[in-house]
């Protein structure tokens, strides 16, 4: 027989809350078991936890070198209109004045492009691109490297080129297109070059220039290409990074038959393609927000949200006085889900992103590292659930179990979270998701904790 034993007095309330986001205030959370047989059995009122929600503007998001290049415009009312515009440079490919029989004809000189079948907009209207020689050497930004670890994006760690950086180009374009965009069925679009350029550039092959020797010398001559859509265009159209500018020529062998040929210039270095976007956001309740300003509070905007990809948007979800319960010493948490609710998908003509991320933000803002599983380095992805057609939303739901424990330590102090699309979307596309919002106005996010109350 054990002696001396003494029995603990404990409490098992196992309460579930939920704390409704909303901005600039806080709202009373009810306890409960959490049973469905009984919703009401031990309700207990509590009022000291708020979520702040904000929709915050990430700067530096690289958009080289993810073997997408994104070319047009996509407008909603909500948010505004993202404008994607590619730039490249070219290497002499297969350009050769050994291939090039002596009496070769130029015929015409041709850019080619080849969808991805990726596209994020209304493809019922008419598009139009203009290609733009670059004036300007695209140059990528040096990352310091020397910078504490949480005063640099967890998702940029070399020289990238962003999308906010801008080259000049000439005005006047020398090719331009309009075309429907049939994206699923089109397996190429194709440029006329003019014939200044288209000649000029046959001329140099001709005469074995000393510019097209090799990729450094022709790239000094030619600085690359921007892909500039239209400004009513309606639709963002991605394409794969295999551009060619082909020059097709004609001659007679040595039987007198007529022949034709092509040689091309090529994307040498993928590194050095890019999308640099543009918004704006001047008739939207997010007008703004800039990089100076870039935290907007979803109580100054009737309670929308958004992420989008490419222009670095992500949702800000804080806990401003959750450090109270991590450091109740007579509270032991068991379990916790963030909750996200997405617009209806019945209410929108775009696909909802099939997952989502969290990143982790250092008291300054930045996106120091990306959350990951519970006691796991794999990053954590929230996948959709998707609603229905009776009115339910869209969900994602993250565990946070880890993220709490954490919460009370000094490198977890004051951080924040950004909802974010994965990392490949953010990088490459406009996929957009606007958050659903309460009777109130308020953004639906809830987090739920199960926890266990010694007393």
């Amino acid at each position: 027989m054990i002696k001396n034993f003494k029995r603990r007095s404990i409490q098992f309330l196992l309460p579930l809350f939920t704390l409704a986001a909303f901005v600039g205030c806080n709202k009373d959370i009810s306890l409960s078991l959490g049973s469905s047989r009984d919703e009401t059995i031990g309700l207990v009122p509590i009022d000291t936890f708020s979520v702040d929600v904000s929709t915050h503007l990430m700067d530096d998001i690289p958009t080289s070198s993810t073997g997408t290049i994104l070319v047009g415009k996509n407008s909603n009312s909500i948010t505004g209109s993202m404008t994607s515009t590619s730039y490249m440079r070219l290497g002499v490919g297969t350009i050769s004045n050994a291939s090039l029989p002596d009496d070769a004809v130029l015929d015409s000189a041709i850019l080619v492009l080849n969808p991805n079948k990726y596209y994020y907009g209304d493809t019922t209207q008419i598009q139009k691109i203009s290609v733009h020689r670059i004036t300007e050497e695209i140059t990528p930004t040096q990352i310091d490297l020397t910078k504490p670890a949480d005063e640099r994006p967890v998702f940029v760690s070399s020289a990238a080129l962003f999308s906010k950086q801008k080259f000049a180009y000439e005005s006047a374009p020398f090719a331009e297109l309009s075309f429907a965009p049939k994206i699923m069925s089109l397996d190429s679009i194709y440029f006329k070059i003019n014939n200044t350029l288209a000649k000029e550039l046959f001329t140099m092959v001709q005469n074995n220039d000393s510019r097209i020797q090799n990729n450094t010398d022709f790239q000094e001559y030619f600085k690359g290409l921007a892909l500039v859509p239209d400004n009513q265009n309606t639709t963002l159209i991605g394409f794969k990074d295999t551009i060619f500018l082909q020059l097709h020529y004609s001659y007679v062998n040595s039987e007198g038959v007529t022949k034709n040929g092509k040689q091309y210039f090529s994307m040498a270095d993928k590194s050095y393609q890019y999308n640099q976007i543009e918004t704006d956001r001047s008739n939207t309740k997010f007008a703004s927000m800039t990089l100076q300003n870039p935290n907007i509070a979803s109580g100054q905007t009737e309670g929308y949200t958004f992420l989008e990809g490419s222009t670095g948007v992500v949702a800000k979800i804080s806990f401003p006085t959750l450090l109270d319960l991590v450091n109740d010493e007579t509270v032991a948490i068991n379990k916790a889900e963030l909750v996200i609710e997405a617009e209806n998908p019945y209410s929108t003509i775009f696909a909802q992103p099939q997952s989502l991320i969290m990143m982790i933000a250092s008291p300054n803002g930045n996106p120091a590292s990306i959350l990951t599983s519970p006691y796991s380095t794999e990053s954590q992805t929230a996948t959709l659930v998707s609603g229905n057609n009776t009115g339910s939303n869209s969900t994602y739901t993250f565990n946070l179990i880890q993220y709490l424990t954490n919460f009370k330590t000094t490198a977890y102090r004051n951080t924040s979270l950004y909802l974010s699309l994965p990392t490949t979307e953010l990088f490459s596309t406009g996929n957009r998701l606007i958050l659903a919002r309460d009777s109130d106005n308020n953004p639906r996010i809830k987090l739920n904790i199960l926890y266990t109350k010694f007393q």
